[in-house]
């Protein structure tokens, strides 16, 4: 507004000075009308200039949380007073930022897998059936707040467990049912509740984001722990390329009883620890190597132990048993390996327990895996350093949804896979199992997908059902939100 009225000023007076003074024409007249207007539009600018400096400065006088008075239609001030805003973060000298007056935010979700799976082919010996079922039926609460928190509770629906409760329906279950707070100095995150003990990569990492229909055979409900209650710490450095946890816990407590009214509880101690000896930053991960060990140390509740598992499926008869072993402790140990190129990544897992029996004996038992995956579409795994549980694996985002519209088509991602595992309890005679599993992912979005996995499982003599070799066909449904 300034520069305008100067230059209305100088325009006029540079007009002034081209007609002579002396000469008083017709011309000359109205060029001193035009001057006597522009010096009157110059005093009103002038004026309206001075009226906004003042009203700016009332405003800039105002509260932080009083905002003006809206005079613009459709505003959502009512005309009874200033419109309040909510009080921004206090900002300390230090740079943290005030959160605590922040409220839990909750977003529900759920997860939804449908198994089919067929024994083609199997020894007479194994009583197999094949069968279909939710495999997970789920309802899930997840929040933040306050700054710090945040929670989970994750509840089944599932219409009974895992093969133990002789099928009368047992949901729902509790798995996830945990409070956690973040940013402790020199601790990183606590979290207490029921959760993932932190031992083992594949363990930790969610079902929805593991590769096979099931873990492999050395890991869940063999020698790695499910969710235990307890409670538990995970930190990182700063670049985290390097993370450690370590937890507490009550030996099996049920997810569907939630209570143990015993004497004796039992106590799970366990500690993970992981190094990255190469992550590419500017890839956020596409080029990766995982490294990583962990031990977890069990004081049996019933001072009965035992290993067992079913050939990597959820329902049917468990191949190998060590059977009811006497005995009050037993510790084990794993390393880690995994690697991302590209689309192409290996991981791998090997586990020892050594076993004290009440006689005063030891006996030693093995197992490990490997798998390997290659996207044919070009996605990567989704590798998290930091994640819900540690170093894990995430959700697999495809670069192209599956969809078909009028005039177009997308495919998704498509994910080949190969895994061998096994398991060795033959310190007590119980013989060996290995396992071979090979198939195939379908994604049609990150959080949809369908699942293909033929398991060929062979056992020793030893075994529950002695030298067998069977064909398992499973596929699966599996989406949630």
């Amino acid at each position: 507004m300034r520069y305008a009225v100067s230059i209305l000023g100088a325009l006029a007076l540079a007009l002034a000075m081209r007609t002579p003074s002396h000469a008083q024409s017709p011309d000359a007249a109205r060029l001193d009308a035009l001057q006597r207007q522009l010096a009157q539009q110059q005093a009103e600018l002038q004026q309206l200039r001075q009226q906004v400096d003042s009203q700016q400065a009332t405003i800039e006088r105002l509260p932080p949380t009083v905002a003006p008075v809206s005079l613009q239609s459709g505003s959502p001030n009512t005309g009874k007073g200033p419109v309040e805003k909510a009080a921004e973060p206090k900002k300390g000298d230090d740079g943290w930022i005030d959160l605590s007056t922040e409220k839990w935010t909750v977003k529900l979700g759920g997860h939804v897998q449908t198994d089919y799976v067929m024994w083609a082919d199997h020894t007479p010996t194994i009583p197999a059936q094949n069968y279909f079922e939710f495999r997970r039926l789920r309802l899930v609460a997840d929040g933040t707040g306050y700054g710090v928190f945040d929670f989970r509770l994750q509840m089944t629906l599932e219409p009974e467990t895992v093969g133990e409760s002789g099928g009368a329906a047992t949901s729902p279950d509790v798995k996830d049912a945990y409070l956690s707070m973040n940013e402790i100095p020199f601790v990183g995150r606590a979290r207490i509740g029921n959760f993932f003990v932190p031992f083992g990569l594949e363990q930790v990492t969610n079902d929805t984001n593991n590769i096979f229909l099931e873990r492999s055979i050395p890991t869940q409900g063999v020698f790695t722990a499910d969710r235990e209650v307890g409670v538990a710490f995970y930190n990182c450095t700063e670049d985290q390329n390097l993370s450690w946890s370590c937890g507490a816990f009550f030996d099996s407590i049920s997810d569907t009883i939630k209570e143990r009214i015993d004497d004796n509880q039992g106590l799970r101690l366990s500690g993970r620890v992981v190094w990255l000896p190469y992550y590419d930053e500017p890839s956020k991960g596409r080029y990766l190597i995982h490294t990583g060990a962990g031990v977890l140390y069990t004081d049996d509740h019933d001072n009965s132990i035992r290993f067992r598992t079913r050939p990597q499926i959820h329902e049917g008869p468990r191949l190998i048993d060590s059977g009811a072993l006497l005995g009050s402790t037993y510790t084990t140990g794993n390393v880690e390996l995994a690697g991302v190129y590209g689309p192409f990544t290996a991981q791998s897992e090997a586990y020892v327990s050594t076993v004290n029996l009440s006689n005063g004996d030891q006996k030693t038992f093995n197992g490990a895996y490997v798998h390997f995956s290659y996207f044919l579409t070009g996605e990567n795994r989704i590798y998290e350093r930091f994640g819900q549980h540690g170093a894990q694996f995430g959700r697999n985002v495809p670069f192209t949804n599956f969809f078909l519209v009028p005039g177009g088509a997308g495919w998704g991602a498509w994910e080949t896979k190969a895994r061998v595992s096994y398991l060795d309890l033959d310190e007590v005679d119980r013989g060996r199992y290995n396992d071979f599993t090979a198939g195939v992912n379908w994604y049609w979005t990150e959080r949809i997908r369908v699942m293909f996995d033929w398991i060929h499982p062979i056992t020793t003599a030893e075994t529950t059902f002695g030298e067998t070799e069977s064909d398992i066909l499973g596929m699966r449904f599996d989406f949630n939100w």
